[in-house]
Formats: C-alpha cells, structure tokens, sequence
C-alpha cells in the first residue's frame, strides 16, 4: 500500500484467523502487545482506497481488541460506525461515539480498547498535511500537534462529513483522474485543518521540532502547556523519562536545556500574538506578562537577541 508516484492503492484484507488479524493490525499502525478476544463468529475486514498522501480506510473487527498504537509519519483522524471504545487511555482518555470523528495522538504511543466495532479513517501521509497547512495557515511546514480531545459539532461536523463525502465519492471512483483526486485530497486536508484544533510546532530559527520519540514528547508537552506553570520535573512525567536523562537529550538533540527551549516557545508565542496586535490596544509589557516574562527590560533584551528586532518594533510593524 505505498502509492508512489500518485500511483492508486486498493487493497482488501479480510480472514477470520485471529493471529492474522492481529499480526494485520500491529503491521498497520505499528503497535504490540494487541490482547484480542474474538466474538464466537470472529472475523475482520481492513480496506484500504487512495494514494501515498491520502488514503480512506476502514476497518471491522468481531470481537474485542485492546494495545498500543503510534502513528509514525501520518495523521490519522478516525470515526466509528458500529461498536464502542476508548482511545488514547494513557494521555487524554476519550469515549469513541458512532459519527464523531478524532485526531489520533501522533508520533507517540497511545493505548486503546474497541469492543465489535466497524471504523472510518482517513490516513494523511505527515509531510504533504504539513505543506498544505503551509498554504493555507503559514505554519512554516513543520509538525502539527492536534488536540486529541476536540470533537467537532454542530455546524462544524455537517461541513467536514459533507466533505468527506464528497472526496469519498471521488477517491472511490476508479475512472476519477489524477486532477480531480488531487483536488480531492487538497479539499479533505484543508477541511481537517479547519475542523480540528492544532497548533504548528515549526519554530523560526533555532528552535527545531524532533520528529519522534520521547523527546517529541517532551516537546508537544511544552507546546500544549507552555501557558501554564510548568516545572521540568512535569515535562520528564509526560516524556515517561527521568529528569536526568530529559536534560541530557535536550543538550545532546539542541545543545540547551529543556527550560531554554520552553522560554524559546514562550518567546515564539509572545511575538505571534505582537505581530497580530494593534499598537492602540496591545501593550508589550501586557503580552510579555502574560507568557511569563516579568522583568521588560530582560524580556527586551532576550527578545531582540532572538529576533533581531524590539520587540515594540514587531508591534508596530
């Protein structure tokens, strides 16, 4: 199912052996340690239509499955048609409802449980997601870190289903040209990007994104938390490292500690909000307070280090 070139992916895999089944959905969305108790008809059934930057899948299972999963290089939002669950019960644990769809955790492990369920996905390959949020938001092409909590309503949720449908039809379609599925995909990745929360993790100048890993964990922690008090100690927890050795992979992957990387994000953040600011109403000091920085003349200082300019400049401009 690797799609290159633009090339279409059909693919069908369906049995009723249980250790095929399993073998099929550790393969899939690189998992272990998958517990399954078949249902007394067992059986499953994973589908899979597009090519290598979008793909619509699903997936039915008789009986019940409980692992991990971590994404690797893709964004996957999911909706069930039949069944129950719960997903992500190690972060943010979620009840999975018929219709409602969710981002998938990416780029770190998440534990799940489904009971008799049939499934929606839509797989978007990680790089071609971020170029387009690129486009269309200016988010500098770089990682994108989905609340894994929001689920979409109302008016929201009539607009990505009918997009979804309407791209189905399209990406289904065996005799649809290699335009109108391009077109398509731009159309499904652009409406996840309307419809679910995220923030871009690409920082301007030093201030990398790793990609995988625990110290992507690390990292996303500090991004979704960097608004708050935030001790190290908290961030090492999230990571699922120790203090120690959360210091030594900040300084071996950046060659700085991981309380200079959360005030580079503190400082990416309070030039965001400068830079959408009107002079008449915002106020620097105000702004800089708010992310933390309590003495202005420092905060100035650190600011124009980083930026090359004041940051009343940035304001003003």
């Amino acid at each position: 199912m690797d799609g290159r070139n633009g090339d279409v992916i059909r693919s069908e895999i369906a049995g009723r052996d249980i250790e095929d089944a399993r073998a099929l959905f550790e393969d899939v969305y690189n998992g272990h340690r998958f517990v399954v108790e078949p249902s007394a008809d067992f059986s499953y059934r994973y589908t899979a239509v597009g090519d290598s930057d979008v793909t619509l899948r699903g997936s039915h299972f008789a009986g019940s499955v409980k692992g991990r999963v971590q994404t690797e290089g893709e964004y996957v939002v999911a909706w069930l048609t039949a069944g129950e669950g719960v997903s992500d019960l190690d972060g943010d644990p979620m009840r999975m409802l018929s219709g409602q769809p969710t981002v998938w955790a990416n780029d770190r492990p998440a534990a799940f449980e489904v009971h008799d369920y049939r499934q929606n996905l839509i797989h978007f390959n990680g790089s071609y997601l971020e170029r387009i949020a690129d486009e269309v938001e200016g988010s500098g092409g770089g990682s994108l870190l989905f609340d894994t909590t929001s689920r979409p309503e109302g008016e929201k949720l009539r607009r990505w289903s009918a997009t979804v449908a309407t791209v189905a039809r399209v990406i289904y379609d065996a005799d649809s040209s290699a335009l109108l599925r391009q077109e398509a995909n731009r159309a499904v990745a652009v409406a996840l990007l309307d419809t679910f929360p995220h923030e871009a993790l690409s920082a301007p100048g030093d201030l990398l994104v790793p990609r995988s890993g625990r110290l992507r964990q690390a990292v996303e922690f500090m991004y979704a938390n960097a608004h708050l008090p935030l001790r190290t100690e908290a961030v090492a927890e999230a990571a699922g490292v120790s203090l120690r050795t959360l210091q030594s992979e900040f300084r071996r992957e950046f060659g700085f500690t991981a309380v200079d990387y959360l005030r580079r994000i503190r400082l990416d953040a309070v030039r965001k909000e400068l830079r959408a600011g009107d002079s008449g109403v915002v106020s620097v000091s105000e702004v800089a307070r708010r992310w933390g920085f309590a003495h202005l003349g420092r905060f100035s200082a650190t600011y124009a280090h980083r930026f090359g300019e004041r940051p009343s400049t940035t304001l003003e401009s």
